[in-house]
Formats: C-alpha cells, sequence, structure tokens
C-alpha cells in the first residue's frame, strides 16, 4: 500500500488544496491534527480514499491528498480508520 506522499505535489494540487482550506474555513486545529496524522507515515489504499477529523475530511487518490471537505459533505472512497 503507498503511503501519503508529502513531498513534489503538483503545483495546480497545492494551489487547490490551498483554496479548499481557505474557502471551507478549515481551522488551524483541524489542520494540526491532520499534521500529526501525516507523521504518523499512513498507508493509504491505491484507489479513493478519506479520513474524518472532527470538523474535517480529508480526501485522497492513491499517495495524493485530492481536496478537503467539512463534515456535513459527502466523501467518496474508503474510509479510513
Amino acid at each position: 500500500m503507498p503511503r501519503v506522499q508529502r513531498e513534489h505535489i503538483p503545483e495546480a494540487l497545492m494551489a487547490h488544496l490551498v483554496k479548499r482550506i481557505r474557502q471551507r474555513e478549515i481551522s488551524t486545529e483541524q489542520l494540526g491534527l491532520f499534521a500529526l496524522w501525516l507523521d504518523s507515515d499512513p498507508e493509504v489504499p491505491e484507489g479513493l480514499w478519506f479520513k474524518r477529523f472532527p470538523e474535517l475530511i480529508v480526501c485522497g487518490e492513491g499517495s495524493l491528498v485530492k481536496t478537503f471537505l467539512r463534515t456535513g459533505q459527502l466523501p467518496v472512497g474508503t474510509e479510513l480508520t
């Protein structure tokens, strides 16, 4: 299983992620929880996946984080625990 890619993120994808953080008003507290999870070097499936946090849902595909959702929005893929 791949691990979440943390370096050499495509520029367009990084711009999208920053835009979603701003649009959805993701708090620094939630981003901190996300960073702690990333520090654990998590394995993720090859296909679509998502990870829930108290006020944030991180969605990815394979090794890449693809977007951020707010609680109440519907993610697609395999839920990570």
